[in-house]
């Protein structure tokens, strides 16, 4: 089979939710024996020879990303009905790379990784190729919670106003996408039935977020960062992710302190929005800004948390740590989409003193921690390496005459 696969950024390295998945598929799709051809947002300095990719793809083609200015977005949300997340990578270059691609090649299928790539559908619709939305969140649903979330606090309604907006215009932006595709994958369950909701008629098959499990074994770079350390890992500048640490630091981390002095919060992961500089001033607590490698944080890590209040999906960062054999304490909104089998290898927390007391048990209990630790790496390796996952999603190609 002949696959193009359009993603929002260079699936490597794989700092970041949705490159994790990309390249999982990717690597999955060019041992199953497939053609893949990428066509992605780039314009860091890594180099395309210097990634995995190079031998996983028979051709790669990389655009800049697009320049958006704040008053072009404006006039937008003003004047337009579209959502800001479908002209959020609306590029002039993208859209004549793709053309041309298609014009020099047959594909069997075409593959939009996330929502923002999907505003590149109508230029598909001609090729003869079978086309797949791979839908990393339902987004309108997201929007919906982040704006519930927002709405509780005076300082956020001019961002849930926004929000509100936003799910309204995703979710008809959504079902039309659904509409006009052969095929939707979904991350979980829960996020099947939201989008059979949106989209009754669609055919929509549930591909979880996975991991090569076998490589968060502990193995490589040494990191000591002490005892007692609590670890949060996920793109900083992403609003549930900047939401969760703004939470936990203000009304659950404190009470943790109160019992374990010496406890610190570690806040792994690239580009720290604005609203989550003031954390640095205060005591035991570290934002790490991008960092090459996060296992080494997971390896050192006593209790990993996931204090999410918003979001959708499987969600990587918990996969990352269980594989790492991190004992975890998440919410259950965090937890939603996984089997039971993988809850039952963390601690389900979500009222504040509920969390701050699970953690400090954590801490205080080093047989406990090894021993959740291990379930998790078993139950991640069981439930959501790729090796189980890929087979999954060649029967879903199949069921639309591929493979």
């Amino acid at each position: 089979m002949r696959l193009l696969m359009l993603t929002p950024s260079l699936p490597y390295p794989l700092h970041q939710g949705g490159a994790i998945r990309n390249y999982g598929i990717i690597h999955g799709l060019h041992a199953a024996g497939h053609d893949i051809t990428l066509l992605s947002f780039h314009d860091s300095s890594l180099t395309i020879d210097s990634t995995p990719l190079i031998n996983l793809c028979s051709q790669i083609e990389t655009v800049p990303f697009p320049q958006r200015a704040t008053s072009q977005r404006l006039r937008e949300l003003a004047l337009s009905a579209q959502p800001d997340l479908a002209n959020r990578l609306r590029s002039a270059e993208f859209s004549h790379r793709l053309q041309s691609l298609l014009t020099q090649k047959k594909f069997d299928l075409i593959q939009f990784e996330g929502l923002e790539m999907a505003a590149y559908l109508p230029l598909t619709q001609d090729s003869g190729a079978k086309l797949c939305y791979d839908a990393h969140n339902a987004e309108y649903a997201l929007q919906r919670v982040i704006f519930e979330v927002d709405l509780s606090t005076p300082l956020r309604w001019p961002s849930a106003a926004y929000s509100l907006i936003q799910s309204n215009r995703i979710a008809h932006f959504e079902r039309l996408v659904c509409q006009q595709v052969d095929c939707v994958i979904a991350v979980s369950d829960e996020d099947a039935e939201t989008l059979r909701h949106l989209c009754p008629d669609a055919r929509i098959s549930v591909i979880p977020n996975g991991v090569f499990a076998d490589e968060y074994d502990e193995t490589g770079e040494y990191l000591d960062l002490g005892k007692n350390v609590i670890t949060f890992t996920g793109k900083m500048d992403y609003r549930p992710n900047v939401d969760a640490m703004l939470w936990f630091t203000g009304s659950i981390f404190p009470q943790v302190q109160k019992r374990v002095p010496d406890a610190r919060l570690y806040i792994v992961g690239q580009k720290p929005h604005p609203r989550l500089e003031s954390l640095r001033e205060k005591p035991n607590i570290e934002l790490t800004g991008w960092v090459p490698e996060i296992r080494p944080f997971l390896h050192a890590t006593s209790v990993y948390i996931a204090p999410l209040r918003m979001g959708s999906g499987t969600r990587l960062k918990i996969l990352e740590a269980m594989a790492a054999g991190c004992a975890v304490v998440a919410t259950n909104l965090a937890a939603a989409g996984l089997p039971q089998a993988v809850k039952n290898a963390m601690v389900i927390a979500n009222q504040e003193a509920e969390m701050s007391e699970s953690i400090v048990a954590l801490l205080q209990d080093d047989t406990r921690r090894k021993t959740l630790g291990q379930a998790a790496q078993i139950a991640i390796k069981n439930h959501y390496d790729w090796s189980l996952l890929i087979p999954r999603l060649l029967s879903t190609y199949k069921e639309i005459g591929l493979g």
